[in-house]
């Protein structure tokens, strides 16, 4: 009996040992472009291909991830949304920068995440299945170059929206962008988006009830869903979740690393508050913590979601 038992735990023992190989080596760089479309324009707009990256946690030796991202251009995206954590590494800039640079001159919004000014910090890789991490003020760590990351998306011609709010014309359609903060560490403004709002509503010509609205965050907290939902968005994109990163089979999600239930880690969904509803788009996202370079039944995801009029008919 103790020979079958000491067999049976070698097996398990073999059987971890070989998802975390292949997590580690394999899966973690298995990119793959997600495809989503959503009916929230004007009947008689035009598509709008937007382009969705989110936690690229970039590190200098990242090469694969690096040529990856710049194939994506071949996308053709009108917009690019980005939803935070494209830094992973205090030297990770240089390496963001060559991967970003194909996407010069199409415009862009951007949030943060807590990566992108603090760099990540040596923990249990596994600790948050176990329990996800808190939300925190404490923003104490190796500073990332911050600063440097701004002149970069300025460069790209992309708007910083965290907190924010900014429009655009794209393909005959007004959208109207709107930001927040990175909850998980306290950086959100809600209180702060009505105003926000109607101060650039004012400087736009025209009827402001045909502008399309859509959010932009990192970390889905419900609250700050609900304060989007509220303002009156249509979509919401964020990331954070990494889909879980290490799944069940099926990509079912242990965490979502914040209070969003794991059935949403990533995906399309429809987020409902108070009578409203709205769709939510949370990628998976691109990277990980060089800290926890494992993905498990949850392959690493750029999302590509084109933006129809909702007057289009499906068979």
């Amino acid at each position: 009996m103790t020979s079958k038992s000491g067999l049976a735990l070698a097996g398990v023992g073999a059987l971890a040992l070989g998802a975390a190989a292949w997590g580690a080596l394999v899966e973690r760089e298995n990119y793959w472009v997600r495809r989503e479309t959503l009916p929230v324009l004007d009947p008689g707009s035009d598509p709008i291909r937007v382009l969705h990256l989110s936690d690229i946690h970039m590190a200098p030796w990242h090469s694969s991830t690096i040529g990856w991202i710049r194939e994506l251009v071949e996308l053709r995206p009108d917009v690019i949304v980005g939803t935070g954590d494209f830094l992973g590494h205090p030297d990770g800039l240089s390496a963001l920068t060559e991967a970003l640079m194909p996407f010069r001159g199409i415009p862009g919004v951007v949030t943060h995440g807590s990566n992108d000014r603090v760099a990540p910090r040596l923990k249990n890789p596994f600790s948050y299945v176990l329990e996800p991490s808190k939300p925190h003020g404490d923003h104490s760590g190796e500073a990332m170059d911050f600063e440097g990351l701004l002149a970069l998306y300025e460069t790209l011609g992309w708007t910083d929206i965290d907190n924010g709010v900014t429009h655009m014309e794209v393909r005959g359609s007004a959208l109207e962008w709107v930001g927040v903060g990175d909850a998980h560490y306290g950086l959100d403004r809600l209180p702060d988006l009505p105003g926000a709002l109607d101060a650039a509503r004012e400087k736009v010509d025209g009827n402001t009830s045909s502008l399309t609205t859509l959010g932009v965050t990192h970390a889905p907290y419900q609250l700050v869903l609900s304060a989007l939902e509220n303002n009156g968005a249509e979509v919401i994109f964020a990331g954070h979740t990494h889909g879980g990163q290490v799944c069940l089979p099926g990509g079912r999600a242990l965490t979502t690393n914040c209070d969003l239930p794991t059935s949403m880690a990533s995906g399309v969904h429809v987020w409902t508050h108070a009578g409203r509803a709205t769709y939510l788009e949370v990628s998976a996202g691109l990277g990980t913590s060089i800290y926890a370079p494992v993905r498990l039944f949850c392959p690493p995801e750029a999302v590509l979601v084109t933006l129809v009029a909702d007057d289009i008919g499906y068979a």
